[in-house]
């Protein structure tokens, strides 16, 4: 009676301790790994931080420049490490967190890896409203900033709005995002010829991306978006996993669709609007760190955390090269992150070409 129905009930227990030992074995190792990349990634960005800091025009020792994070080294070292080194380092790291986690969330939200803000157009509609403040209100940083914020959100909203019919899908976000980034990216090669030779470099200098001269008051703005929406962001990356499994299998599992993508296309814009009037459209690194994230810790998902250290790392190691390669010329960060996002992004749009995503 093995093959009847008493033996199929007398076997299920057996299978199911076994198959339920491997997912936690696996749950387990997937975690560790997550957990060790997590750690390595710190370690790295630690020691950027410190190099970071110590090297310059005025080299500083490690030993100096400590005590001077908190207040007690001498008067040179108090101003270079606490005035002119470290409000750079920070901002660099905040907003490279920033833009980690905004690409993250959405490239999962529109399942796939080209759906970061910089290709669909959120990072140009920023620029636009930073633009406008730039030359034609003539504006401080503070209105400056204001306005990178509101294009970006506006343009946000417009391409939402556009890209729904019957929920937003990945592919359609995407080619409305390029088709705005295409119609605002003339608007605002319009606007700089149209602008005084003054206002034209500051504005030209802005849309590269720049950590230079960098103060506290750049830190603070980033710092305060993030305790907010990072916590958001950590608590949206369960149902955009369960997203990602497609919108039926999320509906299934309790997750509701829309309001879900609703709430992460906001914390997605708020947190890339932020970055961008920081620092200005910093490009590529919204595209490429999710993607690094998702490979080192072979997890699905938005990985948040993951992303968001990659972000700040590849970011603070992408403003050293600037510092450090034609010293003691300084280039804006924008132009090495574009280097080292435009080598990733044709290594990327090749490999989905051959995986016959083309």
């Amino acid at each position: 009676m093995t093959g009847g129905p008493i033996g199929a009930i007398r076997a299920r227990p057996v299978h199911t301790r076994i198959l339920g030992s491997r997912r936690s074995g696996l749950s387990v190792r997937v975690h560790t790994r997550s957990c060790l990349v997590a750690g390595v990634l710190v370690a790295l960005i630690l020691v950027v931080s410190a190099v970071i800091l110590t090297t310059g025009d005025y080299p500083i020792s490690l030993r100096d420049a400590i005590p001077a994070i908190v207040g007690r080294g001498n008067g040179a070292a108090q101003f270079i490490v606490t005035t002119l080194r470290l409000p750079r380092l920070l901002t660099g790291l905040l907003v490279g967190v920033a833009l980690g986690v905004g690409g993250a969330v959405f490239q999962s939200l529109s399942r796939n890896p080209l759906g970061s803000p910089d290709i669909v157009g959120f990072d140009t509609g920023a620029a636009t409203g930073a633009l406008l403040v730039i030359l034609v209100l003539h504006g401080t940083m503070f209105q400056i900033a204001a306005g990178s914020v509101l294009g970006g959100v506006a343009t946000a909203l417009l391409v939402y709005l556009l890209a729904v019919r019957r929920g937003v899908q990945g592919y359609r976000l995407i080619l409305v995002g390029i088709g705005a980034a295409a119609m605002l990216s003339s608007v605002n090669s319009y606007l700089l010829t149209r602008a005084d030779i003054t206002d034209a470099q500051t504005a030209a200098v802005w849309l590269t991306g720049s950590l230079n001269g960098r103060g506290w008051e750049h830190v603070r703005p980033v710092a305060i978006a993030l305790a907010v929406l990072l916590p958001l962001a950590c608590l949206l990356g369960r149902e955009l996993r369960m997203l990602e499994l497609g919108d039926d299998t999320a509906r299934a599992l309790g997750v509701r669709a829309e309001r879900t993508r609703l709430a992460s296309v906001v914390v997605g814009v708020g947190l890339t609007a932020i970055a961008t009037a920081s620092a200005g459209p910093i490009a590529f690194v919204a595209l490429a760190a999710p993607q690094i994230a998702r490979r080192l810790t072979a997890v699905p998902g938005p990985n948040v955390l993951p992303s968001a250290l990659v972000g700040a790392l590849v970011l603070s190691a992408s403003d050293l090269a600037a510092q450090r390669a034609f010293a003691p010329t300084q280039l804006p960060v924008g132009v090495a992150t574009g280097v080292i996002g435009g080598v990733y992004l044709v290594w990327l749009l090749a490999r989905q070409w051959r995986r016959g995503h083309g």
